[in-house]
């Protein structure tokens, strides 16, 4: 699932980085065991999923999809800041920053 507030934030990204994708990738290490990264790409992989909402499309590879299923992405914006974040229902704990977990 990713929010309207997300959507919006990332539609606008795409836009001004003249991107056509938003990808999703969970790779190794980080501080609790796997971290999120975020990245705006003109490329797709073979094997990527595609996942189309009204204003942007998200890509994830098989792989990560695996370690994010069920999750919640979404855009916040508090007095520390403004980013987005995963809420991964797999996470067993996460590091403070939000970017890094552990299953």
């Amino acid at each position: 699932e990713i929010t309207k507030s997300a959507q919006n934030y990332i539609s606008k990204i795409l836009e001004s980085e003249k991107s056509k994708f938003f990808r999703v990738t969970v790779l190794g290490g980080g501080c609790a065991g796997f971290q999120y990264k975020f990245d705006f790409t003109h490329t797709k992989n073979n094997d990527d999923i595609i996942f189309n909402f009204n204003t942007m499309t998200m890509i994830i590879d098989k792989q990560s999809i695996e370690f994010i299923k069920g999750s919640k992405i979404d855009y916040v914006n508090e007095l520390i800041g403004s980013s987005i974040k995963i809420s991964n229902p797999q996470a067993s704990s996460s590091c403070g920053c939000g970017t890094s977990f552990s299953i």
